[in-house]
């Protein structure tokens, strides 16, 4: 567990005393002044704890704690200063978000007490946080891996997707681009409910009965539902409830939302999905774009804008015939992928990864795959 604790005064002899009285018990290590501070968390962070004293000049310890809880935010903060009055106090708290706040002069002991009780709260925080974001990846490891079982061309759609998903995030100027990466390759979840001749007449863009698409339909909510249940994924599951929702308000769900109301994820991955759909049914991307425009009031002008500006000049791309040998990560699988057996292993579009090479080829050695593979590679 960390222990390192790093304390921060304009006062050398000060230090030089925090220096005596914790080095017992934790790793410190101490900075003259605020400054002096940040570089050491450059240098040598995270700390567990930082103590600070208030009154420095330059930089004044609110102000340091404050930059250090944006660079370190699971850093424990605690104040000490010889300035007890409340308004500083609730300063200290609010700006610096601090854990404990200390008078001058303190005891040992008092010292001691609180730095133990921040390595303690930081032991908690990183715990927790480890926790979540164990059960976030492996939750949506569970649901991948169900969907691949399940429904590999729906897998593969939703890898394209995802593709596409994060090219968008930066064409529309996100500062992240997680959610829209996640959100896609969540996207088709809801696939493990739809029968496969529907999905099958999705995918090649076939006009569903009433019945068929009051199913399909049903996919987003579904999708919803399950990724709800995970922590930190409710607005993930927002997008991928209006992923078929129209820019003028028609599609699933039903509500009276429109426009910029939906979610901008959700704009873009509507874009996505049906672009991707024209896309593997033939279309060039030029044409694809040009067949979303023409949809008048379904789709997003923005994020239209942001797509051709990914695609403003056609890719070229050679095709290949290779075995499974000569696959190098970033190829495109321009056909489905099977096994000697017959059962479909990888469908077309999907991107060769170094995961998937192995893959193939630890399928190859136990039950053989059909080659040689069809591949395109980008010129």
């Amino acid at each position: 567990m960390n222990k390192k604790i790093l304390c921060v005064d304009d006062d050398e002899h000060i230090l030089e005393s925090y220096r005596r009285s914790i080095r017992k018990f934790f790793q410190i290590e101490t900075a003259l002044g605020g400054e002096e501070g940040l570089q050491k968390e450059a240098d040598s962070g995270p700390f567990a704890v930082v103590v600070s004293d208030l009154k420095m000049p330059g930089m004044d310890g609110i102000q340091f704690l404050t930059k250090m809880r944006a660079c370190a935010p699971d850093s424990v903060r605690i104040m000490l200063t010889g300035q007890a009055d409340l308004n500083t106090a609730i300063d200290a708290v609010n700006e610096g978000n601090i854990f404990r706040f200390l008078t001058k002069p303190c005891t040992v002991e008092a010292l001691l007490k609180a730095v133990s009780d921040g390595v303690e709260q930081y032991r908690l925080i990183t715990a927790e946080k480890e926790l979540l974001e164990k059960t976030l990846s492996g939750s949506i490891k569970l649901l991948t891996e169900v969907l691949s079982l399940v429904s590999p061309a729906a897998f593969g759609k939703s890898l394209r997707i995802q593709r596409y998903m994060r090219s968008l995030a930066v064409a529309l100027g996100r500062e992240s681009s997680w959610e829209f990466d996640l959100a896609g390759l969540l996207s088709q979840i809801g696939y493990v409910t739809i029968p496969p001749e529907i999905q099958n007449k999705v995918e090649k863009n076939l006009k569903l009965a009433s019945d068929e698409l009051s199913m399909f339909n049903e996919h987003p909510g579904i999708a919803q539902d399950l990724i709800s249940n995970i922590p930190r994924l409710e607005a993930i599951a927002e997008i991928i409830a209006y992923q078929e929702k129209d820019f003028n308000g028609e599609g699933p769900p039903e509500e009276q939302t429109s426009g910029e109301d939906i979610p901008l994820g959700a704009r873009a991955l509507h874009v996505a999905n049906n672009f991707d759909t024209l896309v593997m049914g033939g279309e060039t991307h030029k044409a694809a774009i040009f067949k979303l425009k023409a949809q008048e009031g379904r789709f997003d002008p923005a994020v239209i804008t942001a797509l051709q500006s990914i695609y403003k000049a056609e890719a070229h791309y050679e095709a290949k015939s290779l075995d499974i040998i000569d696959l190098r990560p970033g190829m495109i699988l321009a056909d489905d992928v099977y096994a000697a057996t017959g059962v479909l292993l990888v469908p077309k579009g999907q991107e060769a990864t170094t995961a998937l090479i192995a893959k193939l080829k630890n399928f190859n050695v136990s039950m053989g795959v059909k080659q040689p593979i069809s591949v395109v590679i980008k010129e």
